[in-house]
């Protein structure tokens, strides 16, 4: 894939993930890369050889709150483009001036200037995803037309998992049309899959519950020290994410909220939160490696994702999923994690992410669809060190996933450039995925009999212990693992 652009690229941002990214834009869009300019607080220079013999430029500066229209304004025009991959830069004040500027824009979270502001006093459903996606539905609406394309939380999840949901749904509806399964639904399922009507598809196929399934198994040849995080990917937001509520999608077939759970009186109503912090929060799940325990981090799919599948009739939603994380770190970052809690979650002051010192291992990352006619369905990427090495020196797999789904959202961004503010589950699933997927290792979409009370072991059901049922097979609760 070769695309041109004429105009400028200002990235914020030189962490992991930026650096990850930049040979593919090197090696995918034509441009006189002395356009190009990278940014970041730090001096880094020396971790980007190439990109600057290239052309590019470096940049020294902090976006702040007082700067970040004069900084901004310095190095991007009309028709730009805007890569943001730093951290705390407020995500509607930067778009609005993209939207006033008419600067193109791509970021792959959803950050404030600072996220830790009175934490301790605020309630836990002020502090999620929900009420940051709000702020920017409530920007957006006031717009007098959409303006240039500004797309949202694009990296691998949230970003690739949307457009795997999709592929999810398609899939497991054909295998239900094919095996003669529909039943009293085939019309209706042959005509949403014909629509790509998706949210229908989730209904009418039994879809109940959404993990974004994952486990990271890189493996370092030099070892977690005392005092010391290691992990894969940013680590300053992995403790961001991992302190914040757990929060979550919460289906229409639920029965019972959780303990400690936190509903949203306005706006569309799709998630809640648990007042207890994502990274101590453990359900069981499933990837094609087995069966896994991973964490209910807060994550923007999780929004989106039960947003976008939720079916309404006369303003009252009838049907939508569960949707939440599952995630398996390394065993670094789980040992990471670990001191963290018992330093009462004081960041180490020594951090290291893992790249030329990883020795194997893969990044399994996907989609897990549950509850449906077929029972279990995964679509995902499995991709391991050894092939990431070949397509980008120096990166992991981890960083690549999310490098890979940026680009396919530049590509489509740059042919696309006024389509205003975007999620990805705006983007047309199978254009994105043509550009990732060369990047994203074996990518397999299979069935599974995977439920979450198969194999589980419990010598304990017995005695004052709730035991789920089997017609509670699909409730979060059962899900719970501690």
């Amino acid at each position: 894939m070769q695309i041109d652009f004429g105009g400028n690229i200002l990235l914020l941002g030189c962490g992991s993930i930026s650096l990850c990214l930049q040979p593919l834009l090197l090696k995918h869009i034509n441009m006189d890369f002395s356009r190009l300019t990278i940014m970041d607080f730090e001096d880094l220079r020396d971790t980007i050889l190439d990109t600057l013999a290239a052309g590019a430029n470096y940049v020294q500066k902090q976006i702040t709150p007082d700067n970040l229209a004069q900084v901004l304004g310095q190095y991007l025009k009309a028709g730009d483009l805007l890569i943001d991959l730093a951290w705390n830069i407020d995500c509607g004040e930067i778009v609005q001036w993209c939207h006033d500027n008419n600067v193109l824009y791509i970021n792959t979270s959803v950050e404030l200037w600072d996220p830790y502001t009175d934490a301790a006093h605020t309630p836990p459903a002020e502090r999620t995803l929900y009420v940051r996606h709000m702020a920017l539905r409530k920007r957006k609406a006031s717009w007098a037309e959409a303006g240039p394309t500004a797309v949202v939380e694009h990296g691998a999840n949230p970003g690739l998992v949307s457009h795997w949901t999709k592929v999810a749904l398609e899939d497991i509806s054909k295998a239900i049309l094919d095996r003669n399964m529909a039943g009293p639904v085939q019309g209706p399922l042959e005509a949403a899959l014909a629509d790509a009507d998706f949210a229908r598809l989730a209904m009418l196929t039994g879809t109940k519950v959404i993990h974004i399934s994952e486990r990271d198994t890189q493996i370092s040849k030099r070892p977690k020290e005392v005092g010391e995080f290691v992990n894969t990917w940013s680590i300053e937001g992995f403790r961001e994410e991992g302190i914040a509520p757990a929060e979550m999608g919460w289906g229409t077939h639920e029965r019972r909220l959780p303990p400690g759970a936190h509903i949203h009186s306005y706006g569309p109503g799709n998630q809640i939160c648990l007042s207890q912090m994502g990274m101590n929060t453990w359900v069981r799940s499933w990837i094609p490696m087995g069966e896994i325990i991973g964490m209910v981090i807060r994550h923007g799919e999780a929004f989106t994702i039960s947003d976008h599948l939720t079916v309404w009739e006369d303003g009252i939603p009838i049907y939508r999923p569960t949707v939440h994380y599952a995630y398996l770190p390394t065993d670094a970052a789980i040992a990471s994690l670990h001191e963290l809690k018992m330093s009462n979650y004081e960041l180490q002051t020594r951090q290291r992410i893992m790249d030329d010192d990883i020795v194997d291992g893969k990044d399994e990352l996907g989609v897990l669809l549950l509850g449906h006619l077929l029972n279990g369905w995964w679509v995902g990427s499995q991709l391991d060190i050894h092939e990431t090495r070949q397509l980008v020196p120096h990166q992991n797999a981890t960083t690549l996933q999310v490098a890979a789904s940026v680009l396919g959202a530049i590509a489509w961004m740059l042919r696309n450039p006024n389509r205003g503010l975007c999620v990805p589950d705006d983007l047309p699933h199978h254009e994105i995925l043509a550009v990732a997927n060369p990047y994203l290792g074996p990518c397999p979409s299979l069935q599974t009999d995977w439920t979450p009370l198969k194999n589980r072991f419990d010598p304990f059901a017995r005695y004052g212990k709730r035991v789920p049922l089997e017609d509670d097979m699909w409730q979060f609760e059962t899900f719970l693992a501690f």
